[in-house]
């Protein structure tokens, strides 16, 4: 692998993470203003539904996120080249 290759693959996959660490940060806050107190009554009284509900929203995440940051990254480089 080339130097110069090498270099820019390290800073793309910088980009990517310190991206990807914003939106998992600000999506954390979004669940903990918004579903908190529900998550709290369904942990309480249905816990076999609140673990499926947990799931949902990890995997949500997971996929919504990294469809997101692909697509940022997809509009930045088109910008920059």
């Amino acid at each position: 692998m080339k130097p110069k290759t090498a270099w820019a693959n390290l800073q793309a996959f910088g980009l990517e993470l310190i991206l990807y660490a914003l939106l998992v940060t600000g999506y954390f806050f979004l669940v903990l203003q918004y579903l908190s107190g529900w998550l709290q009554e369904l942990h309480l009284h249905h816990v076999k539904l609140y673990a499926l509900v947990a799931i949902v929203l990890i995997v949500g995440q997971a996929v919504l996120l990294e469809n997101v940051t692909t697509w940022l990254l997809r509009f930045l480089r088109g910008r920059s080249e």
